[in-house]
């Protein structure tokens, strides 16, 4: 199946290969990838965008994973997308989520796909938004975006997802005070896992002096995160994560911020591909590519500020 309409076709009926295949296309920046985007775009824009991230060792795979039971419990059908750091010398991933929810693979109604991180700083694969369009468009209730916990940079997912969850787990201590200027800001909801272990209650007071502080001028119809004590590994709090998800997008919908979220990573996803096609032109041939490093000889001889030069590749 390699023709992009038969493809898109495949997938808004519901096809899981169509959609691994499409996905596959669109992480390697295949021209049969965006013609099939177009012809699924129509279609999206009903599943529930939910996001996972923190520390790594927080136990979100395990969460993830109860999440799931959660929702089919709900016969809600799920999409899972893994991110996995890649290698910085090859580009490989070892794509542990698969490996870890590889029972999954008998439920024609859960779809999982890991996705290596390839480089990209803020937590999210490249493709992401494409993926998350893909299982949004082949009829997926609730998709779940698992990052690959880098720490404090992780804040993409904001851009990705409609309520992000923060996994935290007892002991941080003092970490949650470094955290706090990057992943601490874009939770929606905390989830304090591991919570059979020492410490939780320090860990949740922690949290909730932080949120005291982060909303002491808000208004009063602000959300206001809530923290869920959960242990996943046995499945306790998750039904109550699963509630604050869906209190937290009863109150996107009712504010109508949901519609203000999408529009922003409308925003920012057009603005990142601009960059994409902006550099594919300075570099995508021979000529350009000479043409760039005798700009980048320039600018090593101090005969041109980087500034410069890339006004002059522009223009040119």
């Amino acid at each position: 199946m390699d023709d992009p309409g038969q493809v898109a076709d495949a997938v808004l009926d519901g096809n899981p290969r169509a959609a691994a295949r499409l996905i596959s296309w669109a992480e390697d920046r295949d021209d049969r990838a965006w013609r099939a985007l177009e012809r699924i775009h129509p279609e999206t824009g009903s599943a529930e965008i939910q996001g996972v991230t923190g520390p790594p060792g927080s136990g979100k795979s395990t969460l993830v994973d109860k999440l799931v039971d959660s929702y089919r419990e709900d016969e809600a059908t799920v999409g899972v997308i893994a991110v996995d750091p890649s290698s910085p010398f090859t580009g490989g991933a070892v794509l542990a989520d698969r490996i870890r929810m590889s029972r999954r693979s008998t439920d024609p109604d859960v779809f999982v796909r890991s996705m290596g991180s390839r480089g990209k700083l803020g937590g999210l694969a490249p493709a992401i938004h494409d993926a998350v369009r893909i299982l949004d468009a082949m009829g997926k209730d609730v998709v779940v975006i698992e990052t690959m916990g880098v720490g404090q940079g992780e804040v993409d997912i904001v851009r990705t997802a409609d309520t992000v969850a923060l996994v935290a787990v007892p002991g941080l201590g003092d970490d949650i005070q470094t955290i706090k200027a990057g992943i601490m800001e874009i939770a929606d909801v905390f989830a304090v896992n591991k919570a059979d272990l020492d410490g939780v209650q320090q860990t949740v007071a922690e949290l909730e002096s932080h949120l005291r502080l982060a909303f002491e001028d808000a208004d009063d119809d602000a959300w206001r995160p809530p923290i869920v004590e959960t242990i996943a590994k046995n499945g306790d709090g998750v039904d109550e994560l699963v509630a604050a998800y869906e209190g937290h997008r009863e109150h996107l919908e009712t504010t109508g911020e949901l519609d203000e979220r999408r529009r922003e990573r409308a925003e920012h996803e057009i603005v990142s591909l601009m960059k994409e096609r902006v550099t594919e032109r300075v570099l995508g041939s021979e000529e350009g590519t000479r043409r760039f490093e005798g700009f980048v000889e320039d600018v090593m001889g101090r005969k041109l500020t980087p500034r410069s030069a890339a006004g002059e590749l522009l223009e040119r």
